[in-house]
């Protein structure tokens, strides 16, 4: 946590908000699915289709390749995502892309591995590392919240992804946690 304490604008973000964790999600499945769900989309319908969809049905591999697509339309998913989250249960199905599948994997391996799967892209795939894995030294520039808060507390322009990437070298290996505060700045 030095890297994180040793940078005034994240300590600040400590102190009003309390000591944060990297855990891992209960269901790895799951997570995956509200990654999907959330990809390019306001907090609030992505939040309000999360909960149809949990309400419906039950989100494993198996039941969302075997629900109507109407019926996943219904919940508010659009035909891509329907096709992004089938993708992501056939991988479930064929690989383990579980924690322990992925354990051995270096954090790019594992990048790696996860974009191969058709509607998984680096911002999925390092919310799939952060949120699932809990791999503590993940920094998704991809994600419009984290160059806002970057933008607010470092002055970086909210386009410089390049700078926000060489900025986020000082937390090294914490930027998973580094991120969850960002974020919190900007909530």
């Amino acid at each position: 946590m030095d890297p994180i304490r040793n940078d005034d604008r994240l300590a600040e973000l400590v102190a009003e908000h309390g000591e944060l964790a990297v855990e891992p999600a209960e269901d790895e499945f799951e997570r995956f699915v509200v990654s999907i769900v959330n990809q390019q989309l306001s907090t609030q319908s992505a939040a309000a289709i999360r909960d149809r969809l949990f309400e419906r049905f039950e989100v494993t591999p198996e039941a969302m390749l075997a629900a109507e697509e109407d019926a996943l339309r219904d919940v508010g998913l659009s035909s891509q995502k329907i096709s992004y989250v089938r993708s992501v249960a056939t991988a479930f199905q064929e690989d383990d892309l579980t924690r322990e599948g992925l354990a051995h994997l270096s954090d790019e391996e594992a990048l790696a591995r996860l974009t191969e799967i058709r509607g998984v892209g680096d911002w999925t795939a390092k919310m799939y590392l952060m949120f699932v894995l809990a791999r503590e030294d993940v920094f998704p520039v991809e994600d419009l919240g984290i160059r806002k808060a970057m933008a607010k507390l470092y002055g970086i322009d909210e386009d410089d992804r390049t700078a926000m990437v060489d900025r986020a070298e000082a937390w090294r290996p914490h930027r998973t946690l580094a991120s969850r505060y960002l974020w919190r700045s900007v909530d």
